[in-house]
């Protein structure tokens, strides 16, 4: 899955698909699972499943992880932007949040990426067109949640801010996932996963007393789901993009998720698609398709 020379574009677009929809499809994973085993253990458990995972794909690459300290801090940030930092913050504020605004609220990592772009690294050029994708996929996530969804905003200020904060840090995670040039997809994600596992697995054991669980074959088929697919395959998709799409083109993913998670209810619920979602919709797919639409200067680098 690692990028070549020049990336097709329709292709690595594909990719962002697959990878909202893997990320998407999560949140069904999580309910079922969360029913029988406790949130730290859940996620201790994802990422655990997930290091297995990515060690065997950079083995069978005859990949090796790295061996200087430089690249392991490196990793142990990254690990603390996208996965055991944001999530635990997510999953905290949850607790005081309907999950509807909190999916508005964690749909906000491109904007995010956005002004960390424009006011501080400036790493990647990001013009009128981008921004405007962002704002227009906000939009459309907005329009597919509800805007009734937005009635809660200014009550449990703390629990909203705690998923502000996740999504901002994702959109740092986006952004500070271009430093690894000098390791594959599959080793930045498997060091990720790595510093996860030291840190989860112990406040598991300490928390939450695992070994007394027995759950479900059901409960531990959904996590090993939500493990192998939605973050071992996840990640691998996930650093392959942040090289090809750059930091934005990779976080508009968080457009998708919810016009999956709509897809997800329709295909496997029954449910309907009032007109308000369609259109919202069809605003997500063109904020995506605005920020990831080549500039003069990129076009010459991607195969469209």
């Amino acid at each position: 899955m690692e990028p070549q020379s020049r990336p097709v574009l329709w292709i690595e677009l594909l990719l962002l698909c697959v990878l909202a929809l893997l990320w998407g499809s999560s949140y069904l994973f999580l309910k079922v699972a969360v029913t029988e085993i406790p949130p730290i253990t859940l996620i201790a458990y994802r990422v655990s499943g997930a290091a297995v995972f990515l060690f065997l794909v950079i083995s069978i690459r005859r990949e090796t992880l790295p061996r200087d300290t430089k690249s392991w801090k490196m990793l142990l940030i990254q690990g603390f932007l996208n996965s055991f930092g944001a999530w635990v913050l997510l999953a905290w504020g949850q607790q005081f949040v309907d999950s509807a605004l909190t999916s508005v609220l964690n749909s906000t990592s491109p904007i995010f990426v956005f002004l960390i772009t424009v006011f501080l690294t400036r790493h990647e050029k990001v013009g009128l067109l981008k921004i405007t994708g962002a704002i227009i996929g906000l939009a459309g996530v907005i329009m597919i949640v509800g805007v009734e969804a937005l009635s809660g905003l200014g009550e449990e200020v703390a629990g909203q801010l705690a998923a502000l904060v996740a999504a901002a840090l994702y959109g740092g995670a986006a952004i500070y996932g271009k430093r690894f040039t000098h390791l594959s997809a599959g080793v930045t994600a498997t060091g990720t996963m790595i510093w996860s596992v030291i840190v989860l697995v112990p406040a598991s054991l300490l928390l939450e007393q695992p070994w007394t669980l027995t759950p479900s074959f059901k409960a531990v088929a959904a996590a090993t789901a939500l493990s192998i697919l939605c973050t071992g395959v996840a990640l691998l998709i996930y650093f392959r993009l942040v090289k090809t799409l750059g930091s934005l083109g990779t976080a508009s993913q968080a457009y998708l998720r919810a016009g999956f998670g709509v897809m997800l209810g329709v295909i496997f619920l029954g449910e309907q698609i009032s007109p308000m979602v369609a259109i919202g919709l069809f605003a997500a797919i063109v904020g995506v398709a605005a920020i990831n639409f080549p500039d003069r200067k990129n076009a010459s680098k991607v195969k469209i």
